[in-house]
């Protein structure tokens, strides 16, 4: 009877003098192998230099004492569960359960032609204290005119829980579209198809930042140097120090004011390609103003420079102009070019610019130190 004593590999595992009978059917030689490993002999894949060992016959196989027996297969236990859910492919996912698996945030859905309030809406919601300012106030919305303020605010409110508890869905934002429409009748204009016309997003950035400044109370510190009524007003708000010279009378003094803005204006002209530059127009510029030296109208020279920055900067490209002949106002479309970090360094006053060094100070050791760090590999 040709019995062999193999060598069987399974894993890392080695069994050392496994009989194998050729004379017997190789299901019996499996079985021991099952009493040895636990695999289960439909689990099992049985080879001897690339050939692999059937269930009934020994087939090419050529034992012989010590030779080498690979198995390979796992214990039943080992292997994985069947899930109980069956497995969705994204590509048999529609767009909910796709936004769902894939944590997107909530979207607006377009009312028409009001993606300039949508815009205007997923920017605002990016910022987390603006957010928390609306979680805390009590007013409700009313659609039958009058508190128009705490109306918007309130329907911002409510669309911003909406759009939270969301999933990733698609949100109508009908009750604050009705509620603009009150506070503003512009937004509510309609073409000649009946549909709403496209309006500017800046302009509804400005009423809605306007309306909230009116409802959201600032959170003021007991250390705050400056304290502040509105909550716009103090993480969108920032201050200019401004410079009028008259340039019609040298003998007239430079008078030095101070003038609040939510947002910059970037002009667009022939001359501007770049964000910066356009920025640097709009904070030297000339206007005609009544001279009380001259008694009479006269060109000035004002210069303005940045003396509080705030925490969250919006620039407005101010791509519209009036075309006298035609009695329309244009749009520019000029492409202008701007870097994704952003330093008005240079548009700030003296005394900010000396607040702001320190800190410059450390980014710049900081950034060179990691370019030392990036360029030694």
């Amino acid at each position: 009877m040709p019995i062999f004593k193999v060598k069987v590999k399974w894993g890392k595992e080695v069994f050392n003098d496994v009989e194998a009978n050729t004379d017997e059917d190789p299901i019996l030689f499996k079985a021991q192998l099952f009493a040895l490993t636990g695999v289960q002999n439909e689990r099992q894949k049985v080879m001897l230099k690339g050939a692999t060992l059937k269930d009934n016959n020994w087939g090419n196989i050529q034992l012989k004492n010590g030779a080498v027996v690979l198995l390979m297969g796992s214990k039943e236990e080992d292997v994985p569960n069947e899930p109980k859910q069956k497995p969705v492919f994204v590509e048999d996912m529609n767009e909910e359960e796709l936004a769902s698996a894939l944590d997107f945030p909530s979207g607006l859905t377009n009312l028409g032609n009001t993606c300039y309030m949508n815009a205007t809406i997923q920017c605002l919601k990016t910022v987390p204290e603006l957010c928390d300012a609306l979680k805390e106030y009590k007013g409700e919305v009313s659609l039958s005119g009058g508190m128009l303020a705490g109306s918007v605010t309130a329907a911002l409110r409510d669309l911003y829980s909406a759009m939270d508890r969301g999933n990733g869905s698609s949100i109508p934002p009908l009750i604050l579209l009705q509620v603009l429409h009150a506070a503003f009748p512009r937004f509510a204009e309609k073409s000649s198809h009946g549909g709403f016309q496209q309006q500017d997003a800046n302009e509804c950035w400005t009423e809605i930042l306007r309306m909230l400044q009116q409802k959201l109370q600032a959170k003021n510190g007991a250390n705050q140097s400056r304290q502040y009524s509105s909550i716009i007003d103090q993480y969108f708000g920032g201050r200019f120090t401004c410079e009028l010279k008259c340039t019609e009378s040298e003998e007239e003094p430079v008078t030095t004011s101070e003038e609040s803005f939510l947002q910059l204006s970037c002009f667009i002209s022939q001359e501007v390609k770049y964000m910066h530059s356009g920025l640097l127009s709009r904070l030297n510029e000339q206007i005609t103003k009544h001279s009380p030296s001259l008694g009479r109208d006269a060109i000035y020279s004002k210069s303005s420079k940045i003396n509080r920055l705030p925490a969250y900067l919006s620039i407005q490209f101010v791509r519209f102009f009036y075309k006298e002949k035609e009695s329309i106002n244009a749009k520019i479309l000029k492409d202008i070019k701007f870097q994704l970090n952003l330093d008005v360094f240079d548009l700030c006053s003296p005394e900010l610019q000396r607040k702001l060094i320190p800190m410059r100070n450390k980014f710049k050791v900081r950034n060179s130190v990691l370019y030392v760090h990036v360029s030694t590999y």
